[in-house]
């Protein structure tokens, strides 16, 4: 009873496909596999990048040094 056999998985499945179409799944994989292409570029720009980032991190002033005036905010919470 833990797992789930073949024929609920392909029940579940037809159901999705049922209730959302091909069209919309397929747009889906289309930007989740965009997305992680994207994540992995990322990853690869960043590691280049970290070993630049501590000489320009030190060149550039904080961006507190840069304005003069404090935002005080009041939290509120809903009741």
């Amino acid at each position: 009873m833990g797992t789930f056999s073949i024929w609920h998985w392909l029940i579940v499945l037809l159901i999705v496909v049922m209730v959302f179409g091909t069209k919309k799944l397929k747009n889906l994989g289309s930007d989740l596999g965009g997305a992680v292409k994207g994540f992995k570029d990322g990853m690869k720009d960043g590691t280049a990048k970290d070993d630049e980032a501590p000489a320009q991190v030190a060149q550039t002033p904080p961006a507190a040094a840069k304005t003069s005036e404090t935002i005080d905010v009041d939290a509120k919470t809903k009741s």
